[in-house]
């Protein structure tokens, strides 16, 4: 329920994929996803996250790729004038 109601306050499912340096092997990089609700064109959330990396974990930055997708929109609503009844 509390996703239905994030959903309705304009949140769309956020993905991002995080390119960083391995702190070992600078020269490599790894691939980490991160999805969470979040508000575009902003996205706080994502934001507040990639300060904590840059903070707290070792592996800098390199890239970050993200996609962002309304999960209801106003097409998927549809109002019915019918009535149906179950026995």
């Amino acid at each position: 329920m509390a996703n239905l109601i994030t959903q309705l306050q304009n949140y769309r499912l956020t993905t991002a994929e995080i390119i960083y340096h391995l702190p070992d092997h600078p020269k490599l990089l790894q691939s980490f996803i991160w999805q969470e609700y979040d508000l575009a064109p902003k996205f706080p959330e994502l934001k507040r996250f990639l300060d904590f990396w840059t903070k707290e974990i070792d592996g800098k930055l390199h890239s970050v790729y993200i996609a962002s997708k309304e999960i209801i929109t106003p097409s998927d609503t549809r109002f019915y004038d019918m009535e149906v009844t179950i026995q």
